[in-house]
């Protein structure tokens, strides 16, 4: 006779496998002496001083290119242009719906047809595969590790329209830019609850053979504004 249709073998007095493996697991432990506190001395800041905004920014760009990002740096009244700029030729982009105004308008300046994803109307898989750039801000950016990370804020969207178009312009502001990971934890912790997409380059494996493939998982062109501070 075989076992119940739920899977679990049942013995005569009916206790089942796993209650009698977590019986014997209580009674070895139950007179075990308590595990010991484990440190949590964890490094609070990165290796470089927060003040240095300028060094920062340097050090960001430098990880992004070693990552075969396309960095374009500019002042604040210039974000307008530079995201056009790094638009062209996209065809069409998808925004999220807290873009600033002059942000969200820099498509129309060289015929890039813009895509609003809202949370009332979201655009299906398929519409998202068929455009060709995304356009979003950040929360926050790791200098040492060349990192940008996303926490769905209205000025990101949801996560799935950073990852199916094939193009990614993303604006980080020099405001934004930490020294190490454990600062941008903190930001982070602001909104625990918030799904978190973290981005060092564009997306890539070399899963097979060791050869390196671009765009298996996300955008295989990844183009970073970063704004000065003003």
């Amino acid at each position: 006779m075989g076992p119940p249709s739920g899977g679990a073998v049942v013995s005569a007095r009916g206790t089942t496998a796993r209650d009698a493996v977590l019986g014997a697991v209580r009674a070895a432990l139950a007179d075990a002496e308590p595990a010991p506190t484990v440190p949590r001395a964890y490094r609070r800041a990165g290796e470089r001083p927060s003040g240095d905004v300028d060094g920062l920014l340097d050090l960001l760009v430098d990880r992004l290119e070693d990552y075969r990002g396309t960095v374009v740096r500019c002042a604040p009244g210039d974000v307008r242009v530079a995201v056009a700029a790094q638009l062209e030729g996209a065809g069409s982009v998808v925004t999220p719906t807290g873009l600033p105004g002059e942000w969200s308008s820099a498509p129309g300046d060289v015929g890039v047809e813009v895509r609003v994803d809202d949370d009332a109307a979201p655009l299906s898989h398929a519409e998202l595969d068929s455009t060709g750039a995304v356009l979003t801000a950040c929360r926050v950016a790791v200098a040492e590790t060349g990192t940008i990370v996303l926490d769905g804020g209205p000025d990101q969207g949801r996560r799935a329209i950073t990852l199916l178009p094939d193009r990614h312009v993303c604006v980080v502001r020099a405001d934004q830019v930490v020294a190490g990971v454990p600062e941008a934890v903190a930001v982070l912790a602001e909104h625990p609850g918030r799904p978190l997409t973290w981005v060092s380059g564009p997306s890539a494996t070399s899963d097979i053979e060791l050869v390196r493939v671009e765009g298996v998982h996300g955008p295989r062109d990844l183009r970073v504004v970063v704004v000065g501070a003003g």
